[in-house]
Protein backbone atom coordinates (compact mmCIF):
# COMPACT_ATOMS: atom_id res chain seq x y z
CA UNK A 1 0.00 0.00 0.00
CA UNK A 2 0.82 3.54 -0.61
CA UNK A 3 0.01 6.39 1.50
CA UNK A 4 -3.31 7.70 1.30
CA UNK A 5 -3.94 10.58 -0.01
CA UNK A 6 -7.01 12.31 1.40
CA UNK A 7 -8.99 15.17 -0.42
CA UNK A 8 -12.25 16.71 0.22
CA UNK A 9 -15.09 17.13 -2.56
CA UNK A 10 -16.10 20.79 -3.13
CA UNK A 11 -19.25 19.49 -0.91
CA UNK A 12 -16.77 18.53 1.80
CA UNK A 13 -16.99 14.96 1.51
CA UNK A 14 -13.78 13.12 1.98
CA UNK A 15 -12.38 10.89 -0.33
CA UNK A 16 -9.20 8.72 0.03
CA UNK A 17 -7.14 7.39 -2.77
CA UNK A 18 -4.52 5.25 -2.46
CA UNK A 19 -2.88 1.86 -4.38
CA UNK A 20 -2.24 -1.46 -3.17
CA UNK A 21 -0.35 -3.95 -4.76
CA UNK A 22 -0.94 -7.86 -5.03
CA UNK A 23 2.30 -10.01 -5.47
CA UNK A 24 2.23 -13.95 -5.69
CA UNK A 25 4.63 -15.80 -4.30
CA UNK A 26 5.66 -18.91 -4.65
CA UNK A 27 8.24 -21.65 -3.51
CA UNK A 28 11.45 -22.59 -5.57
CA UNK A 29 12.26 -26.06 -4.46
CA UNK A 30 15.16 -26.26 -6.62
CA UNK A 31 16.39 -22.90 -4.97
CA UNK A 32 15.09 -23.92 -1.66
CA UNK A 33 13.33 -20.19 -1.22
CA UNK A 34 10.05 -17.68 -2.02
CA UNK A 35 9.98 -16.22 -5.79
CA UNK A 36 8.06 -13.15 -5.74
CA UNK A 37 5.72 -13.23 -9.29
CA UNK A 38 4.22 -10.31 -11.31
CA UNK A 39 2.85 -7.98 -9.11
CA UNK A 40 -0.56 -6.12 -9.51
CA UNK A 41 -1.58 -2.96 -8.58
CA UNK A 42 -4.62 -1.55 -7.86
CA UNK A 43 -5.96 1.91 -7.83
CA UNK A 44 -8.78 2.29 -4.74
CA UNK A 45 -11.22 5.25 -3.90
CA UNK A 46 -12.79 4.92 0.12
CA UNK A 47 -15.42 7.86 1.25
CA UNK A 48 -16.78 9.45 4.13
CA UNK A 49 -15.39 8.36 7.75
CA UNK A 50 -13.62 5.18 6.33
CA UNK A 51 -11.31 7.46 4.17
CA UNK A 52 -10.30 9.85 7.22
CA UNK A 53 -9.81 6.64 9.13
CA UNK A 54 -7.95 5.42 6.41
CA UNK A 55 -5.45 8.57 6.43
CA UNK A 56 -4.88 9.11 9.72
CA UNK A 57 -4.25 4.92 10.26
CA UNK A 58 -2.17 3.35 7.50
CA UNK A 59 0.97 4.32 5.73
CA UNK A 60 2.85 2.83 3.08
CA UNK A 61 4.42 -0.14 3.16
CA UNK A 62 1.20 -1.64 5.77
CA UNK A 63 -0.51 -5.07 4.92
CA UNK A 64 -4.19 -4.64 4.38
CA UNK A 65 -6.80 -6.54 3.54
CA UNK A 66 -9.26 -4.45 0.97
CA UNK A 67 -12.82 -5.85 0.41
CA UNK A 68 -15.16 -3.52 -2.00
CA UNK A 69 -16.09 -3.51 -5.90
CA UNK A 70 -14.01 -3.80 -8.74
CA UNK A 71 -14.55 -1.79 -11.70
CA UNK A 72 -12.64 -0.56 -14.96
CA UNK A 73 -11.89 2.47 -16.04
CA UNK A 74 -11.80 3.12 -19.35
CA UNK A 75 -10.69 6.20 -21.46
CA UNK A 76 -9.62 7.18 -24.85
CA UNK A 77 -5.88 9.08 -25.22
CA UNK A 78 -5.60 12.43 -27.23
CA UNK A 79 -3.82 9.94 -29.88
CA UNK A 80 -7.06 7.71 -30.19
CA UNK A 81 -6.13 4.98 -28.25
CA UNK A 82 -8.04 3.36 -26.20
CA UNK A 83 -7.28 2.83 -22.43
CA UNK A 84 -8.37 0.94 -19.36
CA UNK A 85 -7.65 0.05 -15.81
CA UNK A 86 -8.92 -2.07 -13.13
CA UNK A 87 -9.97 0.29 -10.10
CA UNK A 88 -12.02 -0.62 -6.78
CA UNK A 89 -14.42 1.55 -4.50
CA UNK A 90 -13.55 -0.13 -1.21
CA UNK A 91 -16.09 -0.92 1.13
CA UNK A 92 -13.27 -2.09 4.09
CA UNK A 93 -9.59 -2.01 5.12
CA UNK A 94 -8.19 -4.14 7.53
CA UNK A 95 -4.67 -4.14 8.85
CA UNK A 96 -3.30 -7.75 7.97
CA UNK A 97 -2.10 -9.26 11.00
CA UNK A 98 0.11 -12.32 9.48
CA UNK A 99 2.50 -10.08 10.21
CA UNK A 100 1.80 -7.43 12.28
CA UNK A 101 -0.62 -6.69 15.46
CA UNK A 102 -3.40 -4.15 15.63
CA UNK A 103 -4.69 -2.21 18.40
CA UNK A 104 -8.68 -1.07 17.53
CA UNK A 105 -9.60 2.59 18.74
CA UNK A 106 -12.89 3.00 18.09
CA UNK A 107 -14.00 6.45 16.65
CA UNK A 108 -17.13 8.58 17.76
CA UNK A 109 -19.36 9.77 14.91
CA UNK A 110 -22.53 11.68 15.01
CA UNK A 111 -25.33 9.20 13.34
CA UNK A 112 -28.14 11.22 11.41
CA UNK A 113 -31.71 10.01 13.12
CA UNK A 114 -33.41 7.06 10.88
CA UNK A 115 -37.38 7.99 9.90
CA UNK A 116 -39.23 5.60 11.45
CA UNK A 117 -43.06 4.79 10.92
CA UNK A 118 -44.93 6.88 13.62
CA UNK A 119 -46.38 3.65 15.33
CA UNK A 120 -43.50 1.57 14.96
CA UNK A 121 -42.86 0.05 18.80
CA UNK A 122 -39.14 -0.35 18.55
CA UNK A 123 -38.58 3.12 17.04
CA UNK A 124 -37.78 4.24 20.61
CA UNK A 125 -36.01 1.44 21.94
CA UNK A 126 -32.57 2.72 23.05
CA UNK A 127 -30.17 0.74 25.50
CA UNK A 128 -31.48 2.87 28.90
CA UNK A 129 -34.97 2.98 27.28
CA UNK A 130 -36.40 -0.68 26.11
CA UNK A 131 -39.18 -1.09 23.54
CA UNK A 132 -42.62 -0.67 25.04
CA UNK A 133 -44.26 -4.37 25.25
CA UNK A 134 -46.67 -4.91 22.29
CA UNK A 135 -50.50 -5.43 22.93
CA UNK A 136 -51.57 -8.57 24.23
CA UNK A 137 -53.37 -10.68 22.12
CA UNK A 138 -56.30 -13.06 22.30
CA UNK A 139 -55.20 -15.88 23.04
CA UNK A 140 -52.35 -14.65 26.14
CA UNK A 141 -53.77 -15.89 28.76
CA UNK A 142 -53.90 -19.74 26.85
CA UNK A 143 -50.13 -19.54 26.67
CA UNK A 144 -47.89 -20.15 30.39
CA UNK A 145 -45.91 -17.43 31.44
CA UNK A 146 -41.97 -17.55 30.54
CA UNK A 147 -42.95 -19.47 27.42
CA UNK A 148 -42.19 -17.83 24.22
CA UNK A 149 -45.82 -17.69 22.04
CA UNK A 150 -44.91 -19.64 18.70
Amino acid sequence: MDDPELRFTSAGVPVARFTVASTPRTFDRDANSWRDGEPTFLDCSAWRQLAENLAESLAKGARVVVAGRLRTDRWETPEGEKRSRMVMDVDDVGASMTFATVTIARTTRAVPPRETAPDDPWATASHNRPAPTLPAQDNAADIPSGDPPF
